[in-house]
């Protein structure tokens, strides 16, 4: 299990992703969840996966692969003319492992299971985010939905549906973000330190702040511990029962 969150503000995107993964109590890993291309002036395109890492892996070195020997392997991420057509490449890409590996094709409750989030910029467009599904197919943000998660959801989604503005800076995003994954971090042991953090700046077509954050991270440190004093104090000044 992983958690990955892409989340779409007014002055662009935001990207985090722990590093977990598990076969087992006896097979804990670190694996990067989060893959970067970026031609700087042209595009910035980020990708996180959660699912089977078998599956994840492959899908993201098939796509890095073919950026590498253009002329054999085209169309290539830095082809597409738009984020819906490589979020598209990316479904197509997810279909072509999964039936190289399971010839019956990938269900939702699949072994094989993986899903991606995909967001980015690529020059004359706006920024977009999309949510890839199993299957290959697709969803993208609106106003409606201006954040997509993947692995274990639950325990961080209330906190981002309270509390997201799509006004808000970057530092207060990662602030959310950062309590959110603390919040799923003492929650769920299959979702683990070190977070891997991306800022991505409206129109800058290159990558921003990108950063790994650990358990000694000062900043994580102080977003812990204060949310959980935040809570023991709120919890405390509630009325009691009345009996």
């Amino acid at each position: 299990m992983t958690y990955c969150v892409g989340l779409k503000i007014d002055r662009g995107l935001v990207f985090m992703s722990d590093t977990r993964t598990n076969a087992g109590i006896d097979s804990i890993s670190t694996f990067r969840k989060m893959k970067v291309w970026e031609k700087p002036g042209d595009r910035v395109i980020v990708l996180m996966s959660a699912g089977n890492l078998a599956t994840t892996q492959s899908v993201a070195s098939l796509l890095d692969e073919r950026t590498k020997a253009v002329a054999e392997r085209a169309p290539t991420i830095f082809d597409m003319p738009s984020m819906y057509r490589t979020a598209c490449l990316v479904g197509e890409a997810v279909k072509e492992v999964i039936a190289q590996s399971a010839p019956v094709g990938q269900r939702a409750d699949s072994s094989f299971n993986a899903s991606f989030i995909l967001g980015g910029q690529i020059k004359g467009s706006e920024p977009r985010l999309f949510m890839i599904y199993p299957e290959g197919n697709f969803i993208e943000s609106t106003d409606d939905t201006p954040f997509f998660q993947i692995g274990e959801t639950k325990y961080g989604k209330p906190i981002i549906v309270r509390a997201y503005d799509r006004a808000m800076s970057f530092a207060e995003t990662v602030k959310l973000l950062m309590v959110s994954f603390d919040s799923t971090l003492k929650s769920n042991l299959s979702v683990g330190l070190p977070l891997d953090l991306l800022f991505y700046e409206k129109d800058a077509l290159k990558v921003g702040l990108k950063k790994r954050i650990g358990a000694d991270d000062p900043y994580y440190r102080t977003i812990s511990d204060g949310w959980s004093n935040a809570l023991k104090v709120a919890f405390q000044s509630l009325p009691d029962f009345p009996e």
